[in-house]
């Protein structure tokens, strides 16, 4: 299967992150996404520049929210978000798994070939989108794999 083609910067900032946040507002909001048979919803607030939370985290990178910068390689990977969660266990590039991170359950789903990963929380009765981005680091994939891979064979047994 085909990853949708990536949504590249136009050169004006604003032009973009208008178009940026009415993809995510059409292709992510209003999809009616659901995994494993339970819906995913998104943060609203606190808003930014009149945008929602999750959109932010969508696009931006940073250790503290007020600290954020967009990250062009997240905005031009935003389709990319709905294509893993609706594509998962249908395109063999992708693999998800849960962990544990501060008490909570996620669930990370990830496109290993592209070194993509969307990252939602498990609630009791829904998922709610909580990032996505780049594996780049050599480090990190390995750390994926590793707790890809230990997760399923703990499944198993």
């Amino acid at each position: 299967m085909t990853l949708p083609d990536l949504f590249l910067f136009t050169g004006d900032w604003q032009c973009y992150e208008d178009k940026l946040y009415q993809i995510y507002l059409d292709e992510i909001i209003n999809a009616g996404l659901s995994f494993k048979g339970l819906p995913i919803r998104y943060r609203y607030r606190p808003q930014s520049k009149n945008k929602h939370f999750s959109f932010w985290h969508l696009i931006s990178e940073g250790r503290t929210e007020t600290d954020r910068t967009p990250d062009l390689r997240r905005c031009e990977r935003i389709r990319w978000i709905t294509y893993l969660i609706s594509q998962t266990g249908i395109d063999t590039d992708i693999t998800w798994w849960e962990n544990q991170r501060g008490g909570n359950t996620h669930t990370v789903i990830w496109h290993e070939t592209a070194n993509f990963a969307v990252i939602l929380a498990k609630r009791s009765n829904y998922y709610l989108l909580t990032t996505a981005y780049n594996v780049e680091l050599p480090k990190r994939r390995k750390a994926f794999i590793e707790e890809r891979d230990n997760f399923w064979k703990a499944r198993k047994s």
